[in-house]
């Protein structure tokens, strides 16, 4: 019996041992889990051939306004961006998001999915980075981040997903976005085809 627990106590250690090696790489998903409890994705973007696009995906829920956002009244190309309040790369990239929104607004539907947040906490970022698309609040049921699940996960906080025409995923930055020229070219792209 006394080598038996023994056993146990040696796996334990082990096992926890391996746990924090994991958890303290800085490769793959594991190693960008910090402190402040979220997973930041590295920008990697993963773009999707149109041959291999899945089913379109369809969504909704209530807005930071108490209105109701739906896929299927705002067909075309969408850009929807996963995000909340209090993580770093969302507040670092939200001016860009802003200028993109100025940009396409005209073409291209803007929303985002707060996976965390309340109304007025959403609400209050939105007026300190001038976001001027709707957000979905998405913290109680996830009913949106499950519509993508299957598809191209939104891995990281901020992921921005890019639907083509046809609300098919086209492409996932997965981590902030840093500047206008990748996803100004990947909105183009879906534009014209």
């Amino acid at each position: 019996m006394r080598s038996l627990r023994k056993t146990f106590k040696i796996a334990a250690v082990v096992a926890a041992a391996a746990l924090a090696v994991g958890c303290s790489s800085n490769d793959g998903v594991a190693g960008q889990v910090g402190e402040a409890g979220y997973i930041s994705g590295d920008g990697f973007v993963t773009e999707v051939a149109p041959a291999d696009r899945g089913q379109p995906m369809q969504f909704s829920g209530e807005t930071v306004d108490g209105d109701e956002w739906s896929t299927e009244e705002n067909a075309g190309v969408t850009l929807v961006n996963f995000w909340y309040a209090a993580c770093p790369p969302c507040r670092i990239e939200a001016p860009v998001l802003a200028e993109l929104h100025d940009e396409f607004g005209d073409s291209v539907n803007f929303v985002g999915v707060n996976v965390r947040d309340g109304a007025a906490q959403a609400h209050s970022f939105d007026e300190t980075f001038g976001i001027e698309y709707p957000s979905i609040l998405d913290a109680q049921g996830a009913e949106v981040q499950r519509v993508f699940s299957g598809e191209i996960a939104p891995n990281a906080v901020p992921t921005t997903i890019i639907l083509d025409a046809e609300g098919r995923v086209a492409a996932r930055i997965s981590g902030a976005v840093q500047d206008t020229s990748i996803v100004s070219t990947l909105l183009n792209e879906e534009l014209a085809a």
